[in-house]
């Protein structure tokens, strides 16, 4: 059966596929975004979200936001909850290899006429102070026991070693640190790949970049304000990163654990060995669960230390303590984690497992977990777009519970990385990116080359379904003047 004959428009920003699609759907499938977004998505995701549908234990709808495409398992923008006291499982593939990936970031009271004659010395020592590229290794030597206690600690354990303030980690999901974390469910080679990995940004679309905040960018000046843009052409940083190679083992360790365990053990059939789960409380479950939330706090200390990192280079190069640069957080927020979370459903308040894969949180003004300078706005919610393109600030809405209070994570790409390569010339692009005031270091020409505008959906019509369909709001638009590429 042809997708496009079973689905149905809910809105115009929602579609749904009903569970008569495929055999073993549990609720229907739900994707977000403008009709111009679902002419263009590639039919894999269709495939990969109703396959979600049929997981033990998922509530509602599987959902798919605006930026979504083909992922591992789910669809990287893929959204599940699951009623843990329900026999819900906990899927690696629902959460990524690169557990924790997310996004911060970090204003000044600096303007672009003021960084523009340093902006490439400022690139140049942040490239040279913040390591990118595949097996990158970082400034902070630990021992083996060490590096356990930051997987246990997170960002807490990075201010308390002076990588930071302490005000940094009221503005960081989880306060910096997920409670819970036992290093004892990770392996040896997981923390061989991880113990030389803090402060680093790794590769693939991860990024650092120098970005302004351009008075025709702010659609909403007074939230714009309470989030600390407050002068015209204000210069912003914000980057991309998470738990590195550390995460992707944990991932890795425990998908074939579950693989072992799922059909013998728990009579658990799936239609596709890359949603590899298991009940969320058996040993399996517990065991990753306590893992994974190493994995986010390895991500939030990784991205603590490149914080501090960024501080030291900005007061360096403009001669002045960053005290006196301000410098200070906006937020940071996930975006490849699985939590527990009380929600509404049908009336009832209840415990769900929420898969976010390639997708933020985004909760609305007066929920717990929030900054209580945030209380009465929401949430922030950072959406980096290409690097040609900008990224956006936003904030969640009430009208999020439909999404368990999910919304995008990013562009969401359009094509492969091979298919990129073959299209762009990375020396070309970072030339032609120069003349559009974009200064670029990458570690690779290839690396450039799979990350050009080109490759990924616009960020603009991503942000407009998001915000049409209630489940976030734009706030500002941030241009990129300055990028580091992994």
């Amino acid at each position: 059966m042809a997708i496009i004959e079973v689905l149905q428009r809910i809105s115009d920003t929602i579609w749904e596929i009903p569970i008569s699609y495929k055999q073993g759907m549990l609720v229907p499938a739900r994707i977000y975004g403008t009709e111009k977004i679902i002419q263009e998505l590639d039919e894999a995701v269709y495939d990969q979200v109703t396959n979600v549908a049929t997981l033990p234990g998922i509530t509602k709808y599987a959902l798919c936001m605006p930026d979504g495409h083909f992922g591992y398992g789910f669809p990287i923008g893929g959204v599940a909850a699951m009623d843990v006291e329900q026999g819900g499982v906990i899927s690696p593939g629902g959460i990524g290899f690169d557990i924790n990936c997310g996004m911060r970031l970090i204003v000044t009271d600096l303007t672009y006429d003021q960084v523009k004659p340093h902006i490439k010395k400022l690139v140049d020592k942040l490239y040279e102070r913040v390591p990118a590229g595949v097996g990158s290794t970082g400034f902070v030597k630990l021992s083996r026991n060490e590096f356990r206690k930051v997987v246990e600690e997170g960002a807490q354990w990075c201010v308390r070693n002076g990588y930071g303030r302490e005000e940094d980690l009221q503005f960081i999901e989880e306060n910096g640190c997920i409670v819970g974390a036992d290093s004892a469910k990770i392996s040896e080679k997981a923390i061989d790949r991880g113990v030389n990995q803090i402060g680093t940004l790794g590769s693939g679309n991860h990024y650092l970049e120098i970005q302004i905040a351009q008075p025709e960018n702010i659609f909403d000046r007074e939230l714009a304000t309470s989030l600390g843009i407050t002068i015209p052409n204000q210069v912003v940083v914000m980057f991309h990163c998470g738990s590195r190679g550390f995460g992707h083992q944990v991932a890795t360790d425990y998908l074939q654990i579950f693989l072992k365990v799922m059909e013998s053990k728990y009579g658990i059939k799936i239609l596709d060995r890359e949603l590899a789960c298991a009940p969320f409380y058996s040993p399996e479950g517990q065991a990753y669960f306590t893992a994974m939330k190493c994995g986010i706090n390895m991500s939030f200390a990784n991205r603590q230390v490149i914080l501090h990192r960024i501080r030291e280079v900005f007061s360096e190069i403009l001669k002045k303590p960053p005290e006196d640069l301000d410098l200070h957080m906006v937020y940071d927020v996930a975006h490849n984690t699985a939590k527990l979370e009380r929600h509404i459903v049908d009336g009832k308040e209840r415990s769900l497992l929420v898969h976010r894969k390639g997708a933020t949180r985004a909760f609305a003004s007066g929920m717990a977990d929030l900054p209580k300078q945030y209380k009465n706005i929401g949430q922030p919610i950072i959406i980096g777009g290409s690097m040609e393109t900008g990224s956006y600030l936003l904030v969640g809405v009430p009208s999020g519970e439909q999404t368990f209070f999910s919304t995008a994570h990013g562009s969401g790409r359009t094509m492969s990385r091979a298919k990129a390569r073959k299209i762009y010339r990375g020396d070309k692009l970072q030339k032609e990116m120069e003349s559009r005031g974009i200064y670029v270091r990458s570690t690779s020409y290839s690396g450039l080359a799979e990350e050009a505008g080109g490759a990924y959906k616009n960020i603009d019509d991503v942000i407009e379904a998001t915000e049409l369909a209630g489940i976030s709001k734009r706030v500002v638009k941030l241009t990129p003047i300055g990028n580091i590429k992994g």
